[in-house]
């Protein structure tokens, strides 16, 4: 099998989202969520189209990964989810970058993302 070259590789975006509810939500459950919002707001197609892939969620904070075309969508997607398990919900995207290393790093690690930084 090869490997396609960079020039030929869908573009990706990584949005950083952090979720606030009154109590832990499973993994799985967020994704059963959102893909059934997915489906609900844009259809199978335009899910499909979006190529959404939840890669990381600890603490109530994540990282999925989206088409670049289609980040739009995916933050209105993720505005549409109000409750997992019965649970009610709102999921905050705080920011979108073109890397897993720097969204993870500017969005996540950083808490004090309003802090000015020291030259």
């Amino acid at each position: 099998m090869k490997i396609l070259p960079p020039t030929l590789r869908e573009k990706k975006r990584y949005l950083a989202f952090e979720l606030v509810s009154e109590k832990n939500v499973l993994r799985e459950d967020l994704i059963s969520e959102i893909f059934s919002c997915a489906n609900l707001l844009i259809g199978d197609v335009g899910s499909s189209e979006c190529n959404m892939r939840l890669l990381k969620y600890e603490n109530s904070k994540g990282i999925i990964r989206c088409n670049y075309l289609m980040t739009d969508t995916v933050r209105a997607v993720l505005a549409t989810v109000n409750s997992i398990a019965g649970i009610p919900v709102v999921i905050y995207v705080m920011g979108i970058s073109g890397t897993v290393a720097k969204a993870t790093e500017k969005y996540l690690e950083n808490e004090n993302i309003f802090k000015p930084d020291k030259h």
